[in-house]
């Protein structure tokens, strides 16, 4: 409820605060990915599931208890130059508690105000008539929050986060209240003059892009706690995808003691669960080294990830971002790894886990697509150090690895790429069936192509609409999700609600939304006919086997200067294997001696 009367101090000089959507994290990853994508009308799905998640912790003055890692780092960003008294971050709901005629600067971080993220767009329409996930909903209650309140002429609103890029592209300034746009991170001193020039009552521009540190030693960490427990791990990546923003930024791997400090920050703050922030956790400490990136540095991933779950306090640990050919490169890093992060893992699969306590690892992995083609057009060093041509046979056989070791990844593709065709569709078909045929397992998530802004592809279209998707893309969605499920319809009376279920909502509402494209692929997703049987009436496409290298094969596919920084222990080394750092001389005497 808003206060009739200022706080009782004027307000502190700069408030901080996140859609309440994306700063709780009690009830899991899921249900912030659930909000991010779902139509508003199914928040009661999530609230019978999720009864408490609107509670959230605070600290004794009212200020928040956890908040986004992007506000934290905002906020450690400006205790460099302003007193702690002068800032707080606060909930949404608590932000007339902390705006008064005092305040200058209102921060907010944001990742998807308006859900026009990639699955944002097309599950809100899948699912239902309006287009605004839940998360939105929150996004523009707080924006609202802010607008009215009383002292609003008297601050500037900076928004900032990975999602601020659709206020700019919407032009939703003036509707959410909005003064400033910021593209890049808060260390920046781009950024930290801008509130300089809020606190000073001067005009802010509308839009501003700031630079990207290029020095580790530039990254800040923040030491409060994080929703998640994030903490930074690295930037960038280095396979250059196309269609990726992160990927834009600088390769940079934190200090191993800096990554501890924010994870000790969080256990001292009561948080119980860390989970790094990256997009390639394999990347880290390999970058600017001798070795390329895409050789995965194993004793210095094992020591630090050891070194986190092994922290008094941490009871929970949760993987962030990767990519799949370190899997083929290294599987006993996976082997390890999975020794080191099973135990503190917060994720149960009861009929797809091979652990003693069926826990499970799920990091996020792109796919993308299953077309060499398109592959080589939007991601052609995807599979590194593995040509693009060999695709396919990188995503089995990783997937292979990493399900033998109890990893099950949430696995994102793109339908409707620009220039995509029937056969670029089939031949993704062809993959999905394939991971089926050898009862491999992972979370496929389709979504449409989404134009980010900064990308190479910013200004590329590709299919925009669901009522624009060809009934090969619609299956391929539906045939994703029908695998997905899999593991909850283990019960003799799943499979059937699930079958009528299905059907009863596509009668409902679903023909309507989506159009008769949709249709058959929603009967094969229901499983209400046999795939065989809609093949043979030509409704559905059954992906073709398709033939893929092992990974001894793969293996010799490495560029021969490349050859040295396989591991020995892995095996299936090819022809002119020699180990890094040794000439040809000691590795013959090293045999010579070994045969006395």
């Amino acid at each position: 409820m808003q206060q009739d009367t200022a706080p009782a101090d004027g307000g502190k000089l700069i408030v901080i605060t996140a859609p309440l959507t994306e700063t709780i994290d009690h009830a899991g990853y899921f249900i912030q990915m659930g909000m991010a994508s779902l139509p508003l009308w199914m928040e009661g799905f999530l609230d019978g599931k999720y009864p408490k998640w609107r509670e959230v912790e605070y600290n004794e003055d009212g200020s928040a208890r956890y908040m986004p890692a992007g506000a934290r780092l905002v906020e450690a960003a400006l205790l460099r130059e302003y007193n702690p008294e002068d800032i707080v971050s606060c909930y949404p709901d608590d932000l007339d508690k902390f705006i008064g005629p005092r305040t200058r600067a209102v921060a907010v971080s944001t990742h998807n105000p308006l859900g026009v993220t990639f699955a944002a767009g097309v599950y809100t329409s899948i699912f239902g008539s309006s287009r605004m996930p839940i998360n939105s909903h929150y996004a523009r209650k707080m924006f609202e929050k802010i607008k009215s309140n009383p002292h609003r002429n008297n601050f500037k609103v900076i928004v900032g986060g990975s999602g601020g890029w659709q206020i700019t592209q919407t032009n939703s300034y003036e509707d959410l209240g909005v003064d400033c746009i910021v593209e890049g991170r808060a260390e920046s001193e781009d950024a930290m003059r801008l509130f300089r020039n809020a606190i000073n009552g001067e005009a802010l521009p509308q839009q501003l892009d700031v630079a990207h540190p290029k020095d580790r030693n530039d990254i800040l960490v923040p030491t409060k706690r994080t929703t998640f427990g994030v903490v930074e791990m690295t930037t960038g990546c280095g396979r250059r995808c196309q269609f990726c923003v992160p990927d834009l930024n600088p390769q940079i791997d934190m200090p191993k003691e800096r990554i501890m400090t924010g994870v000790r920050a969080n256990v001292r703050d009561g948080n119980k669960q860390v989970s790094l922030a990256t997009e390639d956790m394999f990347i880290w400490g390999q970058v600017h080294t001798s070795t390329p990136f895409y050789f995965p540095n194993r004793e210095a991933l094992l020591d630090l990830y050891s070194e986190i779950v092994n922290t008094p306090g941490v009871e929970q640990h949760v993987l962030s971002h990767a990519t799949i050919a370190p899997s083929v490169v290294d599987p006993l890093l996976i082997e390890k790894l999975s020794e080191t992060l099973l135990p503190k893992s917060p994720l149960h699969f009861p009929y797809l886990s091979s652990h003693p306590l069926k826990k499970a690892l799920s990091p996020l992995i792109g796919l993308e697509t299953g077309s060499v083609r398109m592959a080589k057009q939007i991601m052609p060093s995807k599979g590194v150090p593995f040509s693009i041509e060999d695709w396919p046979s990188v995503v089995i056989e990783g997937l292979r690895v990493l399900n033998a070791n109890n990893w099950f990844p949430v696995m994102t593709l793109m339908v409707g790429n620009p220039g995509e065709t029937d056969e670029d569709v089939m031949a993704t078909l062809d993959l999905i069936y394939e991971v089926e045929r050898r009862g491999l397992f992972a979370f496929f998530i389709p979504s449409i192509f989404t134009p980010l802004h900064d990308t190479r592809m910013e200004h590329m279209r590709g299919v925009a609409e669901t009522s624009e998707l060809s009934p090969l893309q619609w299956q391929l969605m539906m045939k994703c999700w029908k695998m997905n499920l899999r593991p909850g319809n283990y019960s003799w009376w799943a499979p059937a609600a699930f079958r009528v279920g299905s059907i009863a909502v596509w009668l409902w509402k679903l023909r309507k939304l989506n159009g008769p494209n949709f249709t058959w692929p929603l009967l094969m997703f229901a499983s209400a006919v046999p795939e065989k049987l809609m093949e043979k009436m030509g409704k559905i496409y059954v992906g073709k086997p398709i033939k893929t290298k092992t990974r001894k094969e793969l293996l010799a596919t490495v560029r021969p200067n490349q050859l040295q920084y396989l591991r020995e222990d892995c095996g299936d080394l090819p022809d002119g294997w020699k180990p890094a750092g040794k000439s040809l001389e000691v590795l013959k005497a090293e045999v010579l001696s070994s045969t006395d």
